[in-house]
């Protein structure tokens, strides 16, 4: 069980389930009312602190530096939204929803608050208060960071709903808050797929022209002549011979070699377009409502709602 004296270690730290999985940061500790005690911790489970999920604190602990609580992550992000209202506290209602989700339960809780001795009883009542928000007053040992405890429960006779009444109503000066949603918009990147370059080989026909040259035999007659006379009469006068002469050609020879003729690489850019998000807030409105009286008439004007009028 998570102590007073503990809850300065408690807030912004990593909220993680019995698995080891991390299922937010601890954002706001609620105390009973009537018993004092931590009862509830605010998760931020949303990438962009858009959610928040209540979680009871009792039977989580400290491990090292990070809260540890006894449900799964899916069950604590699946818990019902509730609304806290501007004085910081859980309605009746709402821990109710919560209790009956977690599977705690809503008698043992008052028992607990009957016969605990850390904080103040709530006379004459058989509920208990609602939790308030850890905010500005400092409890101690908390640093100010966590702060004061909500109203009393039910005591003194007031009921619950006209506790609820009171603090949803008028404030002192006679003015209402109006508030609505924003909603908060981020981007967030994942794997939209897989580019790879594969390397193989081909086989192609090439063709390509070149010259070849060969030889081949001419006879040449030559006339005697003064010049060559000598060289003509230098043999017998008749007589058989032979003369060879060795003939060429060229052929093509066709050789390969490998050569790099380029390089290939891939990389990545960046492409921005828009897209249009669409999503629900809530607002709330704020409308006056007047009535006429006829002459002589002093009445209330919400007598004739007491009556069942318009």
């Amino acid at each position: 069980m998570i102590t007073r004296e503990e809850i300065a270690n408690v807030l912004d730290q990593p909220v993680y389930d019995g698995d080891g999985n991390k299922i937010g940061d601890a954002k706001h500790v609620f105390f009973d009312d009537m018993t004092g005690r931590p009862e509830w911790v605010s998760v931020k489970t949303g990438m962009f602190g858009g959610a928040e999920s209540f979680v009871p604190i009792r039977d989580a602990a400290m491990v090292q530096d990070h809260l540890e609580v006894p449900y799964g992550k899916d069950q604590v992000k699946g818990a019902p939204s509730v609304d806290v209202d501007a004085g910081g506290h859980l309605s009746e209602t709402e821990e109710h929803r919560l209790y009956d989700y977690y599977g705690i339960n809503w008698d043992s809780v008052l028992s607990e608050a009957e016969r605990t001795d850390d904080g103040p009883a709530a006379a004459g009542t058989g509920t208990a208060g609602t939790a308030g928000a850890a905010g500005a007053a400092g409890a101690a040992g908390a640093a100010g960071l966590a702060g004061t405890t909500g109203a009393a429960g039910t005591a003194g006779g007031r009921t619950g709903r006209e506790d609820a009444m009171r603090r949803e109503g008028m404030r002192g000066d006679e003015a209402m808050t109006r508030s609505e949603e924003q909603m908060r918009i981020g981007v967030e990147r994942h794997e939209s797929g897989r580019a790879r370059l594969r390397k193989y080989v081909v086989t192609e026909e090439v063709q390509q022209t070149v010259p070849i040259t060969h030889e081949e035999v001419r006879v040449v007659r030559e006339p005697i002549t003064d010049a060559n006379r000598d060289e003509a009469l230098a043999g017998p006068e008749i007589s058989e011979a032979e003369h060879e002469v060795t003939l060429h050609a060229e052929r093509a020879v066709v050789e390969t070699e490998t050569v790099p003729v380029e390089r290939v690489r891939m990389t990545t850019e960046e492409l921005t377009e828009n897209e249009t998000v669409r999503g629900q807030v809530r607002k709330e409105r704020i409308e006056a409502e007047t009535e006429s009286f006829t002459e002589g008439e002093t009445k209330h004007p919400r007598d004739d709602k007491r009556r069942g009028g318009k």
